[in-house]
């Protein structure tokens, strides 16, 4: 797919104002396969240690796919008392407890006794609670109506997610969950920016929450031939971005929250902060619910956009984590669609894919992959691409392979994209201490 340079090209929004009230993140809460809590995710990262193993959860008889990012030594009476945890969903567990980590990590307080009016809410899943749905719905065809959990109703909508945060830290701002596939998380963290850039509050925790592992909604992934087959070892390769063999993406569970505050709000409170989120896109490709527009053009928009809402030119990028499903069709396109946005400065710019660290919990990904750049802004350190063995000549950039590095690198783009068409951009700045 040849397409033409867009590096010179007009914006297609308005540049920063700076009368803008600033957005920056100053906690951190990954709950992934790859660790739970900043300090245990970031170290195995840093390892190149991925998070995927082999499916023991369940089977599922006909299903090509054996690979998943599980957390098996997940614990929710760590962070739930009983009578809490018989009205949480996996999914809104994931939820709950990442933004617990995320506001222990801020040093935020919060209390159910003093609500905040000015403190919100913004997260993603792609499908809620439905795999405890399916739990509950065999439970239904043994026992009948009383067999179920009387709570189920209140547990399987998505929008459980933001609002159990919401009721769990007093939190009475701006409360939203969206349900935009494998692009909810970056969504999530954009709108949360957005709400704080605009005056509605001056805190939002922004996030994703999945757990989707269970046999009906697997075996509906797998029939759909979108997740990697490889039955091969190590099983962590299922997952290889970029990769020549890919095959596939690898299925994961778990959550991710950020807390994001404005500016002086931040520095008020003598807040460490990791990165400053300045800039963010979203649009569609109305053309297929599974597989991208050949033409590039709605990608190639997203990325330009997000650059433009916060006022850097392209040239200035230094590392760009892309959605890298590590699916044939997406990695590539994503490529081609990077170089017609960067132009020349594509060939210099450090791309990556990190999933092979968390698996792809779809729409707690993009949150999960947010985190990486912060830390990656906040080190000056680029994650590697792993389980690169066989180059491809439609993924010719530097996809940093394997080992990680030192770099110096001032603003970093996050992409991810979902079912549908939907596609999502975040700009992240480096902090620099500017008082």
């Amino acid at each position: 797919m040849e397409l033409p340079s867009m590096a010179n090209s007009q914006p297609v929004m308005s540049s920063n104002s700076s009368s803008r009230r600033r957005v920056v993140i100053t906690g951190l809460g990954p709950i992934a396969a790859c660790g739970i809590g900043k300090e245990q995710f970031w170290r195995n990262v840093r390892a190149g240690r991925s998070g995927i193993s082999r499916l023991a959860a369940f089977s599922v008889e006909g299903c090509r796919a054996v690979s998943v990012g599980e957390i098996p030594e997940w614990d929710p009476t760590a962070f739930f008392p009983p009578h809490r945890l018989k009205r949480l969903d996996r999914f809104a567990q994931f939820a709950v407890a990442s933004a617990l980590l995320a506001l222990e990590d801020a040093k935020l307080p919060w209390s159910r006794e003093a609500p905040q009016p000015r403190t919100g809410v913004s997260f993603g899943t792609a499908l809620g609670g439905i795999s405890g749905a399916e739990d509950e719905h065999a439970r239904f065809l043994k026992k009948g109506p009383r067999g179920v959990n009387p709570t189920l109703a209140l547990q399987v909508f998505g929008g459980s997610a933001h609002s159990n945060i919401a009721i769990e830290c007093g939190f009475r701002g701006v409360g939203t969950t969206n349900s935009s596939s494998c692009a909810s998380g970056v969504v999530s963290v954009g709108e949360a920016m957005r709400y704080i850039r605009d005056g509605w509050v001056d805190v939002m925790v922004a996030g994703g929450a999945e757990a989707p592992l269970s046999p009906l909604t697997f075996s509906s992934f797998d029939f759909i031939k979108t997740m990697s087959r490889w039955d091969g070892e190590p099983i962590q390769h299922a997952c290889r971005p970029f990769d020549k063999q890919r095959d596939g993406f690898t299925m994961g569970e778990g959550g991710c929250s950020l807390v994001i505050e404005e500016l002086n709000h931040a520095r008020a409170r003598g807040a460490h902060i990791y990165a400053e989120v300045c800039g963010y896109a979203l649009n569609n490709d109305a053309y297929h619910m599974t597989s991208p527009n050949p033409d590039g053009e709605s990608i190639t928009s997203c990325m330009a956009a997000a650059l433009a809402d916060a006022g850097v030119a392209p040239h200035q990028i230094g590392y760009i984590n892309c959605h890298a499903s590590s699916t044939q069709l997406n990695d590539a396109s994503e490529v081609e669609c990077i170089k017609r946005v960067f132009g020349d400065h594509a060939a210099r710019l450090a791309i990556g894919g990190t999933k092979p660290f968390t698996a792809h919990p779809l729409g707690a990904t993009g949150a999960m992959e947010a985190v990486i750049c912060a830390l990656a802004l906040d080190e000056q350190w680029l994650p590697p691409t792993l389980h690169h063995r066989t180059p491809d000549p439609a993924c010719d950039l530097d996809i940093v392979p394997n080992e990680g590095r030192n770099a110096a690198f001032d603003f970093a783009l996050n992409n991810a994209f979902g079912f549908g068409g939907i596609n999502s951009s975040i700009v992240l700045r480096r902090w620099k201490d500017e008082s």
